[in-house]
């Protein structure tokens, strides 16, 4: 999503930086950053023992029913979590690199995270990591991220790809470069602002979804848009880039700026899907829309397959700023799991924590996601958790 740097490293749209920052004085603001994300976690929850409880694995207290938990589960953003031979698997960016957790159970995912890569110390990639993703191809796990070489402004974030070295999802990597996200990769043009890429097969063939500016320009104060692309193997976009989305419908739009974000493509039966963010992620309005695609063998490099609907989930009253989800069964396979993360207040700003909770479908074979659980409220855990625990 949209301006995605943390704190210390970013000002907010229309806000200058006040002074310059020494190594102390950034120092310092980092550790009042940290205490301040855990201070506003913490109201979230309802106190600091809740805290402790939302950023570890969670025990039932008396007060609270077996086999369930609440949420959020802990502090973070733009979360991505995937399952493979019975474990779960979550990825997120940190300032210090990409770190991967695994857990036998989805409320536990946030527990036992293993630092995977580091950024450089110079290059395109050694600043502003945002929105990490973990996928599974050909036999090799594969991170997809954006980053950027300075900031602010985040005119310079771009999007990269690691590949495992074997089979374990927590390293070791390799660097596998910049993806292009410009024009025409053939012609060796420019390559474009983009971030929140993600991947999918598709009738056998590999494509790339992403946000991204028309052009490059000197301002973050640019509309994104959702672009696809066929890639020939999983670190190599091999076509021209194709526009599917943009901010144009009413609930896309109001704010200060325009923008499609975090797609994620979701499957039911033959129906392919892109959930994706829109508003902005700053303000309590941030939400999810609706792309899909109008039949199993229509083209997703033409516009005109992709249909548009929404808003399809959007905040409450209590719980604000809903976005950038990712997809997941419960250990049975039973249940569709929907994860996101929401703003900790009502407040400008950046932030949040890290929720899930069920969803179903409507008659039209379409996700309901309902709306938010209230914090605090007991949910059941997912099905099969309780055996997998």
């Amino acid at each position: 999503m949209g301006y995605r740097a943390s704190v210390v490293d970013r000002v907010q749209p229309g806000v200058v930086n006040a002074f310059p920052r020494s190594e102390a004085a950034t120092g310092f603001l980092r550790a009042m950053r940290d205490t301040i994300q855990l201070l506003c976690v913490a109201l979230v929850l309802g106190g600091c023992s809740n805290t402790v409880a939302a950023v570890t694995e969670r025990v039932p207290s008396a007060s609270q029913p077996a086999c369930t938990f609440t949420n959020p589960i802990g502090p973070g953003q733009d979360p991505w979590v995937i399952r493979r031979d019975g474990w779960y698997y979550l990825v997120e960016a940190r300032r210090d690199g990409i770190y991967v957790s695994r857990s036998r159970t989805l409320t536990g995912v946030k527990a036992n995270a293993v630092r995977v890569w580091s950024p450089p110390a110079t290059g395109w990639n050694r600043r502003h990591i945002w929105a990490p993703e973990l996928h599974y191809l050909d036999g090799r796990w594969y991170i997809y991220y954006a980053a950027g070489e300075a900031g602010p402004p985040f005119i310079h974030q771009r999007s990269g790809v690691l590949e495992s070295v074997g089979e374990d999802p927590q390293g070791p990597y390799i660097d596998r470069g910049q993806l292009f996200t410009g024009d025409d990769p053939a012609a060796g043009t420019e390559n474009i602002w983009a971030i929140d890429l993600t991947v999918a097969r598709l009738n056998g063939q590999l494509y790339a979804v992403w946000s991204g500016w028309e052009e490059n320009r000197p301002t973050d104060r640019t509309p994104q848009h959702l672009y696809i692309a066929r890639m020939s193997n999983p670190w190599t976009i091999s076509s021209e880039r194709v526009r599917i989305s943009s901010p144009t419908e009413p609930w896309e739009r109001g704010g200060p700026l325009d923008l499609n974000e975090g797609p994620q493509f979701l499957f039911h039966g033959k129906q392919v899907f892109i959930i994706y963010s829109t508003r902005e992620s700053w303000l309590k309005e941030y939400r999810l829309g609706q792309l899909r695609l109008r039949s199993p063998d229509a083209d997703p490099m033409d516009p005109a397959s992709w249909i548009k609907s929404g808003p399809v989930f959007t905040g409450t009253e209590d719980v604000h700023g809903v976005g950038h989800a990712s997809f997941t069964k419960s250990p049975d396979g039973t249940e569709d799991w929907i994860v996101y993360h929401s703003k900790v207040s009502t407040a400008p700003g950046w932030e949040r924590v890290i929720r899930m909770q069920r969803f179903g479908w409507k008659a039209d074979g379409s996700p309901d996601f309902g709306t938010p659980v209230p914090s605090g409220q007991a949910i059941a855990v997912p099905s099969g958790e309780c055996q997998a625990s």
